[in-house]
């Protein structure tokens, strides 16, 4: 039997701040990230497009992990969560911070999924294919999440306005948001799943 998980609590926002990801929202990615993370009933905020500024390279920056996780090789989560402007909410599960590489390749772990919430509140998850190692990729004008025939599960552009969901061999994903292929954005969040969160923020 499953044990019961403690009441997540969302560290970062306030009452007046708008937000992407709702604690009921959260909760439903919770039963989806590893084991070792279900227990932890904190998450922070890294990064708010609200908060920080409609820039990519301040998400990376925000999203770094400090040098007292380095040193330990904390095995963190990261929920990346996106609004367009109909309303729809998504995103993804990563096993490592949104990045530019340092080594120019693709990263990521079999861990990672795309998820979606639409304003109908469907919720559906879609979980790492096996079928390619496209997982995540940055760079300095765009970050991007599954791929294969050029086509990327979600595309962020460098001053998160737009955005891009196409369906992807990498999760077999049906394209994240309602208003098509193309969509605009009206929020992004990064948020971190540690262990030790208190310990390093």
């Amino acid at each position: 039997m499953k044990p019961t998980l403690p009441p997540l609590t969302l560290h970062g926002i306030t009452d007046e701040t708008p937000k992407v990801l709702t604690s009921e929202l959260a909760e439903e990615i919770r039963q989806l990230v590893p084991s070792r993370l279900q227990m932890h009933s904190s998450w922070s905020l890294l990064y708010s497009l609200s908060r920080d500024g409609v820039s990519l390279s301040t998400l990376y920056a925000k999203s770094a992990p400090t040098s007292k996780m380095r040193a330990q090789n904390v095995r963190s989560g990261y929920i990346l969560a996106v609004k367009d402007t109909s309303g729809n909410r998504f995103g993804c599960y990563l096993n490592e911070p949104p990045q530019i590489p340092p080594n120019g390749r693709y990263y990521g772990n079999s861990e990672c999924f795309l998820w979606l919430d639409d304003v109908n509140d469907v919720f559906k998850v879609f979980p790492y294919s096996g079928l390619n190692n496209y997982i995540a990729y940055g760079e300095a004008d765009y970050l991007s999440i599954g791929g294969g025939d050029g086509k990327s599960g979600l595309w962020l552009n460098s001053d998160l306005s737009k955005g891009v969901s196409d369906q992807c061999l990498t999760f077999g994903n049906e394209p994240l948001s309602r208003q098509g292929s193309s969509f605009n954005i009206l929020g992004v969040e990064v948020w971190i799943v540690d262990p030790l969160h208190s310990s390093y923020y």
